[in-house]
């Protein structure tokens, strides 16, 4: 299951809710994004 997040609110909103409409169930927003995990660099010795 994919997670999206509002930008406007920060809201996290399911793929199944936005499969019709791209906009954030809660507020309305038509900004949405997927959220990254970041990814930590470690320099070899």
């Amino acid at each position: 299951m994919v997670e999206y997040k509002c930008f406007s609110c920060g809201k996290t909103i399911a793929d199944t809710h936005i499969r019709k409409k791209i906009r954030c169930v809660y507020c309305g927003s038509k900004i949405i994004f997927k959220p990254r995990t970041t990814i930590t660099h470690v320099k070899a010795r």
